[in-house]
């Protein structure tokens, strides 16, 4: 499966279109717009459930869902993998790095399986 990047709420959906702009190849979208903003708001555990049904990974600033769902390291729960921002390496409103790490994230792992796995995205080099 090809790994397919979801943007949580906390992230502008300009990150999104800047990237299917320059990098149309990269299956990216925003929860804003994803199913109409249907499931913004939704709850952590809900929405991973939602994304796994169709193969999304998570991409989010919010680490609490690491502590909030403790479910994800026993393998009680199934997810297409979680991909957490730290604010102090890329912060939020530099959707410019955002931008290079996410693509830069993506070349380097589209091909691999990110079920039940989460890391934290790098900051692309320049």
């Amino acid at each position: 499966m090809s790994l397919r990047l979801m943007l949580d709420e906390n992230i502008s959906p300009k990150v999104a279109e800047q990237i299917r702009l320059k990098r149309p190849d990269i299956p990216i979208e925003s929860l804003h717009t994803w199913r109409q903003g249907a499931y913004l708001g939704t709850l952590d555990a809900r929405l991973l459930e939602l994304l796994h049904e169709e193969n999304w990974l998570l991409v989010t600033f919010d680490t609490q869902i690491l502590a909030e769902q403790v479910a994800l390291f026993d393998g009680s729960v199934a997810f297409s993998g979680i991909l957490f921002v730290d604010e102090r390496t890329i912060p939020s409103n530099d959707f410019g790095n955002l931008t290079l790490s996410l693509t830069a994230f993506w070349d380097k792992y589209a091909e691999q399986d990110w079920q039940g796995r989460y890391a934290f995205l790098e900051r692309a080099k320049r």
